[in-house]
């Protein structure tokens, strides 16, 4: 028997938009050879199933969920550091925790060159994830940027570009979006033409392992917070930094600038790049109908390691019992990481707590 519930509730959703929906971003997901070694299977595929299963909960519960894919997929012969290259199987992974979009613009989107760059896009499109940062040629950025997302109602524009590619340029057609303050502007610009109520920059850049910004990345991040971004995302330090919420003193608007989330997931052994940061973002509608960035909080994640080479890298969440069941050199690495990441947002943040509970 047909019911006109269903058809009901979607003209409501289509009337009254959601009044909240949230946002959650992840740091850099590397794939160094030790990861590489522990995925391989005897058949020589390569299964990451392990990797993100902890964490997978809280990125699939959010309405939308972000990770910057800082390899590239070219096929066979995969590699670490200092050239990545990693199965797809990697991607796929990542997609099937939650993600709804891997960037591609960081300093080792040209690590395979030109035919890396392609192949990366190509498969990301096969698995049907959004992504930027690099495209096949200027017609596909075209097509791509402005990159307006639907969530929930909110339409949100993201826009993704890194400060080099480790000295390599395209040789032919392809493109990567470096962080150039004029183009940056024009995109911001033509997002907001386009009808995103809000714009998120994700940008890949400051001084490796340095837990505070440098001062590039604080005249950089105060060009775009002038420009009205409402939350800049950035990556690239293998290291948490600070996170700030600001308040745009001529709109009023509240303005979130993250300045590292660290590592997602790395094969990295010093104690800062062993874990990250991972931030949950939540925006909400005025009683006038108006979009704006509310609040958001951290939460830690942490690498652990297998007991041999074929047990595979997996990601735990440092506030609940993975942490706490942690034993030996595991457990005084992961209580390192978080002391340090701990003080520093405690000593730096603006406006944004840790996530208390699961």
């Amino acid at each position: 028997m047909f019911s006109a519930f269903p058809l009901l509730f979607s003209l409501i959703s289509l009337l009254f938009p959601a009044q909240e929906a949230t946002i959650v971003f992840a740091g850099d997901a590397m794939q160094h050879q030790r990861q590489l070694d522990a995925a391989r299977e005897a058949d020589n595929t390569y299964d990451y199933s392990q990797c993100f299963s902890a964490v997978a909960p809280w990125i699939a519960d959010a309405d939308y969920a972000v990770v910057n894919l800082e390899t590239v997929l070219g096929g066979k012969g995969y590699s670490g550091y200092p050239c990545f290259c990693t199965p797809d199987s990697y991607a796929q992974a990542l997609r099937d925790a939650g993600f709804d979009m891997l960037l591609t613009g960081n300093n080792h989107t040209l690590d395979r060159r030109d035919g890396g760059l392609k192949r990366t896009v190509q498969v990301l499109d096969s698995l049907g994830v959004d992504h930027i940062g690099t495209y096949s040629d200027a017609a596909s950025r075209k097509r791509a940027i402005p990159q307006i997302k639907n969530i929930k109602g909110f339409k949100v524009g993201f826009l993704n570009y890194t400060f080099c590619t480790n000295g390599l340029s395209v040789s032919g057609d392809a493109v990567v979006d470096y962080t150039d303050r004029e183009q940056m502007r024009r995109d911001i610009e033509s997002t907001r033409v386009a009808g995103a109520e809000l714009v998120v920059v994700i940008p890949h850049w400051g001084t490796e392992y340095r837990l505070l910004p440098d001062s590039w990345q604080k005249s950089m991040a105060k060009y775009l917070l002038d420009l009205d971004v409402d939350m800049i995302i950035g990556g690239h330090p293998h290291v948490i930094q600070p996170m700030e919420v600001h308040e745009n003193p001529r709109t009023g608007r509240r303005q979130l600038l993250v300045y590292s989330l660290g590592n997602f997931i790395s094969g990295m052994r010093t104690t800062d790049t062993r874990g990250g940061a991972m931030v949950r973002t939540i925006i909400k509608r005025d009683d006038k109908g108006n979009a704006y960035f509310d609040k958001a909080e951290y939460r830690l994640v942490f690498v652990v390691t297998g007991t041999c080479p074929q047990d595979n890298y997996r990601l735990i969440f440092v506030d609940d019992d993975g942490g706490s069941a942690l034993t030996g050199l595991k457990r005084s690495q992961c209580k390192a990481f978080t002391t340090n990441a701990i003080r520093i947002f405690n000593g730096h943040n603006k406006d944004v707590p840790r996530h208390i509970g699961r």
